[in-house]
């Protein structure tokens, strides 16, 4: 996730992010293995699926660990799952441009640091980023030029179901999700957006999609490693 700049929640429950241009030495520093994009809906399943890409490729994926500003969900570690912050230490990172992204939803920060981005590729690694579908339109204005995943579910129906069994979320926070949910399943439609479209229906069928795209990648990253 890469942005300066913290937009305000629309009433919709949508977050809205900007661009900035992106690190010319960042950049540079990117000209092994393509970063990998993934997006959906929360529920989708990415979670699950980039968990099974990192057991058996270990060495080759780092996830760049996104800071928020919520509260921890029961299970999740700090600097594992994210980095939970306060939001005044958040704000204050994003004026110091520490931040490749940044964005709010349901009242809370997200975003990706420099840093965080920066420690995945000095172990020569493919680096993969988990952002939202306003985030991979800011994305296409930089040079980063990443593989673009979208992780989808079987239908709505079932997508909120699966948001339902989680229990963690207020009825106004789920109403804002399903209908973040909604546009999202509408945005992995438009032509040009992704290099694959996943319908997570069968997490081994999935699984085998989403590896073998980014399989041309690992190979990069395991030479270089070596």
């Amino acid at each position: 996730m890469y942005f300066i700049r913290v937009a305000k929640l629309l009433t919709t429950g949508i977050c809205v992010r900007k661009a900035t241009p992106f690190p010319s030495a960042l950049s540079k520093s990117m000209a092994g293995p393509r970063p990998v994009v993934i997006s959906g809906p929360s529920g989708a399943g990415k979670s699950t699926l980039l968990k099974l890409l990192l057991k058996e490729y270990e060495q080759v994926f780092g996830f760049s660990v996104s800071h928020t500003t919520r509260n921890p969900r029961p299970g999740e570690e700090n600097g594992k799952d994210y980095h939970f912050v306060s939001r005044e230490e958040m704000l204050r990172g994003i004026e110091a441009g520490e931040f490749i992204e940044s964005a709010e939803f349901s009242g809370n920060l997200y975003g990706t640091s420099k840093a965080a981005v920066q420690a995945v590729q000095a172990k020569n690694q493919i680096c993969i980023l988990d952002i939202d579908m306003q985030g991979v339109k800011n994305i296409k204005r930089t040079d980063l030029s990443p593989i673009y995943l979208s992780i989808q579910p079987p239908s709505f129906e079932i997508l909120e179901e699966r948001l339902k069994q989680r229990k963690t979320e207020s009825k106004e926070s789920l109403e804002r999700r399903l209908t973040a949910a909604k546009l999202a399943i509408e945005f992995s439609k438009e032509p040009g957006m992704f290099d694959m479209v996943i319908i997570n229906d069968n997490l081994e069928d999935a699984y085998s999609q989403m590896r073998s795209v980014l399989l041309e990648e690992i190979k990069k990253a395991t030479v270089l490693q070596n």
